[in-house]
């Protein structure tokens, strides 16, 4: 044991930028936690995840025990809350052969059954295929299906759970052409490839995803793959839950090229995503892609002098309760280590902060925006420059910009009488729970959990929470599934 798979490049120092990015005002950047090996290290392509308690859920690739050979530890999964109070609550590769995995590169998912869901790149029982494992909110650990190579191997990418009740994915490698598949596993661990990459020849299907799925409103899932497509420089693909696949749009250089992460559906209904390299400057994109297949590019990176404006986008983007996207840059920036940035749904871009090696430097993660409107990241490296010296093991931080409280979902769709769970704050003494102005039954599960049911007669809105302290609206609408 004690490899990584090719999706850990290795950490290069890069030169310090001349320009200066323009930055926006009104945003406090705060470095919560730095990353010491033992409390883990190098946090890859993972976002946090909120739990039903309020505090935050993620993995770090490396450190903590070093069980699987490779000197820098095999990987965590940790907890922590908003002022940076942070708990391990698994250390990976700890069981006999590394029967439970080891090197979780993705995050964590929620699940409706209040367990997290997500996988490891490597261990497992199938010759380092890696591993799907649950975890109770109090920390226990179960691996529930090790990959075989056949059904797909090295997964990157977090699980999302659909609309049925299932998990779906994505491997890099593995499946009948060793190019990667688009799996399904069951809550109870029962796994099937759907899809195996690079059906014919040239692989104009494409090939290598390491994104994660997102289900849009239709009920298909939609993602990316790294390579593959007539170009050969990754794909949007359209996949139904049955395993039909289509491809959306081959990237030509032009308009974005090698994307390494997943899409999400915006409140315009349509998609969106980011490439690693291409676009005007070769350096990565910003683009929007309709359901139907049409794309466009909506930002190149590396349009100011040195690439203030941040090159190489590893993470996607998150839609904000303002309307906005955010993100990060694994490079680009003041010194050349990465930046975090606003977009609007136009195309105009901000930097919000360039990234320093005290704070953390070259982001891989994605940005998560918390109930209470702070967005939180990770950092691959920086921070503390003793540990893996002198690059770091990586930091946590927050982003706050203003934005006020709100509530999201367990899960963002249901038919009338289903029972999901709503997360947010401040809910102890609610008066009252609706679905686009429907009256729904609800129970208060705790200040931060609410269950409440799909009224009859709903239709698909925003949910609104009605505390002691105000009225809380979700950031995204409820799909009411006919």
């Amino acid at each position: 044991m004690g490899k990584l798979s090719a999706w850990k490049m290795a950490v290069t120092v890069f030169a310090l930028g001349a320009a200066t990015a323009v930055a926006a005002h009104a945003q406090v950047f705060t470095t919560l936690v730095t990353f010491d090996g033992t409390n883990g290290a190098l946090p890859f392509s993972m976002s946090f995840v909120q739990g039903a308690d309020g505090n935050f859920y993620g993995t770090t690739g490396e450190g903590g025990s070093d069980k699987c050979g490779s000197g820098q530890g095999c990987g965590t999964v940790f907890e922590i809350d908003r002022t940076g109070n942070l708990t391990t609550t698994h250390l990976f590769c700890t069981r006999p052969n590394c029967t439970d995995g080891a090197n979780p590169i993705g995050g964590l998912v929620l699940a409706t059954d209040g367990n997290f869901y997500g996988a490891t790149d490597i261990g497992g029982t199938n010759n380092d295929s890696g591993t799907i494992f649950k975890m109770t909110p109090t920390g226990k650990l179960t691996t529930i299906q090790s990959f075989n190579y056949t059904d797909g191997a090295n997964p990157q990418a977090t699980l999302m759970q659909a609309t049925d009740g299932n998990f779906y994915g994505t491997t890099p490698i593995g499946g009948a052409y060793d190019s990667g598949t688009v799996f399904r596993i069951t809550p109870q661990g029962i796994l099937t490839a759907l899809y195996s990459f690079c059906a014919d020849s040239d692989c104009v299907d494409g090939q290598a995803p390491y994104s994660t799925l997102v289900q849009a409103t239709d009920g298909n899932l939609y993602g990316t793959t790294s390579t593959g497509g007539t170009g050969l420089l990754g794909t949007v693909f359209r996949i139904t839950l049955g395993g039909k696949l289509s491809t959306l749009h081959s990237f030509s250089r032009i308009d974005g090229a090698l994307p390494s992460s997943g899409l999400i559906q915006a409140t315009d209904g349509n998609l969106y995503g980011t490439t690693l390299e291409g676009g005007a400057y070769n350096e990565g994109t910003v683009f929007k892609i309709a359901r139907g297949g049409k794309l466009t590019t909506i930002y190149s990176f590396c349009a100011q002098t040195n690439c203030a404006d941040g090159s190489q986008p590893f993470a996607g983007v998150v839609q904000a309760t303002d309307g906005n996207f955010y993100g990060t840059t694994n490079v680009g920036g003041d010194q050349n280590t990465g930046t975090v940035f606003q977009i609007t749904p136009s195309g105009a871009l901000t930097i919000l902060h360039d990234l320093d090696g005290t704070g953390g430097t070259n982001p891989r993660g994605g940005l998560f925006q918390a109930t209470d409107g702070t967005f939180y990241g990770v950092t691959q490296t920086g921070g503390d420059l003793t540990c893996l010296a002198p690059y770091g093991c990586g930091s946590v931080f927050s982003l706050d910009m203003g934005l006020g409280p709100f509530v999201t979902f367990v899960r963002d769709a249901g038919r009338v009488g289903h029972f999901g769970g709503i997360l947010g704050q401040g809910f102890t003494g609610t008066t009252s729970v609706s679905l686009n102005g429907t009256p729904a039954t609800f129970t208060v599960k705790s200040d931060t959990l609410i269950e409440a049911t799909v009224p009859a007669g709903a239709t698909t809105g925003y949910v609104t929470v009605t505390t002691p302290t105000g009225v809380l609206t979700s950031n995204v609408p409820f799909h009411v599934i006919p």
